[in-house]
């Protein structure tokens, strides 16, 4: 049986006549968790949605760990297998937060059926794993941003695939929340076999939350591998243009990064020059 859940293999994606990615392969691996990472404009969002079916594949595959070509796939039995949590979302009125939940159950139902058993049981466990339980009744239009983004996560596990893709999910949470959804991440990935593929501009969420590490500069993969092979102060300093420095925690193994900027350089000189 293979490792990986969804592979895409040499991908071209561009908008019109312009290319924004360029012959990029990356594998979500069973059970594992996959962060992209890279500048803006690097091409991981573009990449995650190749992934998600959402933007056209000019050159290239997206197939699934059965070697099923997604392309061949109908929405429906896509929707079964793979979901997405993107960066733009409708901001629903007039719902309440277990509605926007149960459209997460849609790819599962008949036309016009209504929620049975099984429907009921993914949405409350949906709820539960995300912290939304309590607030199930209240009406989406009362909630913040962060509360928000958590419903909407919860709506994609509702959807209950085997391969969930998220695009920046720890934007607008606070420090609780971005933790929060980060140890649910790997809980999804450990406990329950989800593929998991993440774009995150957060380098030591990343170092801290992924089984592998994609390393998007300029559309192209520029390394790929496990967290402490792909986040060195070098490779980073090189593809984000500034001066960043990496080491790895002694007592957890975890990677943690330092970006030094124009003022940081300048305290650190004041300092030599002191002594």
């Amino acid at each position: 049986m293979s490792t990986w859940g969804l592979a895409g293999r040499d991908l071209t994606l561009g908008y019109r006549d312009t290319a924004v990615v360029h012959d990029a392969s990356v594998e979500l691996r069973r059970g594992q968790v996959t962060a992209l990472v890279g500048p803006n404009g690097s091409g991981k969002s573009t990449l995650l949605r190749a992934l998600a079916r959402l933007h056209r594949v000019q050159q290239g595959s997206v197939v699934l760990d059965d070697d099923v070509d997604c392309a061949a796939l109908s929405a429906r039995e896509f929707a079964r297998r793979v979901t997405l949590l993107s960066q733009s979302r409708p901001s629903p009125s007039g719902l309440r937060v277990s509605d926007v939940v149960a459209f997460g159950r849609h790819p599962h139902r008949r036309r016009f059926g209504a929620l049975d058993g099984p429907d009921h049981d993914a949405i409350g466990w949906a709820l539960t794993v995300t912290g939304t339980t309590e607030m199930a009744d209240r009406p989406v239009d009362e909630l913040s941003g962060g509360e928000l983004q958590r419903v909407w996560l919860a709506t994609c596990l509702a959807q209950q695939t085997g391969v969930l893709l998220l695009d920046e999910p720890t934007n607008h949470l606070d420090l609780r929340y971005q933790v929060e959804v980060l140890d649910l991440v790997r809980e999804l990935a450990d406990d329950h076999g989800v593929t998991l593929g993440v774009v995150l501009h957060d380098l030591d969420h990343a170092g801290s939350v992924a089984d592998h590490v994609v390393l998007m500069d300029r559309g192209r993969v520029r390394a790929s591998g496990d967290a402490v092979d792909v986040l060195t102060g070098d490779l980073l300093t090189e593809v984000y243009g500034i001066t960043v420095t990496a080491v790895t925690d002694p007592e957890t193994g975890l990677i943690r990064t330092e970006a030094s900027g124009r003022r940081h350089r300048d305290l650190r000189a004041g300092r030599r020059s002191d002594t």
